[in-house]
């Protein structure tokens, strides 16, 4: 095999070779790289930024729906101890609204942007939504308005029954300034007003509206075992009631021991569930006939079901958990109409007896004619 001769002596060298195509895409590829990772960068800053933008507003959107028939964190939410319960089947879910927003839990410019495209969403001005309370004096009224909610349903719910469940009233504060005030004290036990016992909550309401405002009214009570009277001024109410500025704390006395265990949600507005499924455990035969329900509304003593907020969200949170019936709140039709998910049936309800006799009469497959909104 022959060599290449070497250049005469003298003769200029032999130029570089040019560089090669993959000399060339290595710096092309360098250069992308560059490119991209600097665009990660930004992205990554821009979007912190987002994160970090603190937004005036609340967003509701659809929470989960929870079953009052089943159990919550391993423990039952309707628990009943020392006397008979009873199989059940089919569901009866609370539901539930997702809250975004608040003192303690500003919402940031990005969760404001995916909201002002969900078409499930609802975005309000924080102002409107919390006023000027504080994060814990919003925890701590979320939290007493379940726990009012719970007791309130565990009386319905036994009473419906047929059980006897013990009542006497208290008060249980006194509004700065209003004309109980240093007439009647937190703790003491009402007895009578105007002369008529006062046993229950339901009997203080009737008495009291039998009072022009501005009237005043004698009010027999217990306190530290004596028993006195005195009269106490009263002042119009928003609703042109007459008030004497005192709020009631009645206590209960059960046949035996009822437990709701809602886990980590606030507010009142699960109170006609939780009524539905404490009656459903103490009564032979399941309620819902297999079939799955779910409702919202808060629940009074007498039985007589409130509105609530979100219920818009909350039907889709029903609908979307695979819930084909709803029941809603009389009070809450204007919101309800026009905005039922495909595939749910609402009813309204205006008390605890016309929700049992709704899921009792679907249950049968009787739905003609019942009231919808």
């Amino acid at each position: 095999m022959s060599t290449p001769a070497p250049p005469p002596a003298g003769a200029p060298a032999p130029a570089p070779a040019a560089p090669g195509p993959l000399r060339r895409s290595g710096r092309a590829l360098s250069t992308r790289s560059v490119v991209l990772l600097c665009a990660v960068l930004l992205m990554l800053v821009v979007f912190a930024i987002g994160q970090l933008i603190r937004m005036p507003y609340v967003i509701f959107s659809p929470g989960p729906a929870q079953d009052t028939l089943g159990s919550s964190d391993g423990k039952p939410v309707v628990q009943i101890d020392g006397t008979r319960t009873y199989p059940t089947d089919g569901s009866l879910d609370f539901t539930t609204v997702s809250l975004y927003g608040g003192p303690d839990h500003p919402v940031s410019f990005w969760r404001w942007v995916r909201a002002k495209f969900d078409e499930n969403s609802v975005i309000q001005p924080e102002e409107d939504v919390f006023g000027d309370k504080t994060g814990q004096e919003i925890q701590q009224e979320s939290a007493a308005e379940m726990t009012g909610s719970q007791q309130a349903a565990e009386v319905v719910g036994v009473r419906a029954t047929g059980a006897k469940v013990g009542e006497q009233v208290y008060i249980g504060s006194i509004g700065e300034g209003s004309p109980a005030t240093g007439k009647l004290r937190a703790g003491d036990r009402l007895l009578q007003i105007n002369g008529t016992d006062t046993p229950t909550l339901a009997s203080v309401h009737a008495v009291m509206d039998k009072v022009t405002a501005g009237q005043p009214v004698r009010v027999t009570f217990s306190r530290d075992g004596k028993q006195s009277t005195v009269s106490v001024g009263t002042t119009r109410g928003e609703d042109g009631r007459a008030l004497m500025g005192i709020v009631l704390a009645p206590r209960y006395t059960f046949p035996y021991t009822v437990k709701v265990n809602a886990g980590d949600v606030g507010g009142p507005s699960a109170g006609l569930m939780f009524s539905l499924a404490i009656y459903d455990k103490l009564t032979p035969g399941a309620l819902t006939g297999g079939k799955e329900f779910a409702g919202t509304g808060t629940i009074d003593v007498d039985g007589s079901v409130g509105p609530i907020g979100g219920i818009q969200q909350k039907m889709v949170g029903a609908r979307d958990s695979g819930v084909d019936y709803f029941l809603a709140p009389a009070a809450n039709c204007g919101e309800v109409r026009g905005n039922v998910p495909d595939g749910l049936s609402v009813y309204k309800v205006s008390t605890f007896d016309d929700a049992r006799s709704v899921v009792q009469k679907v249950a049968a497959g009787q739905t003609s004619g019942l009231p919808t909104c």
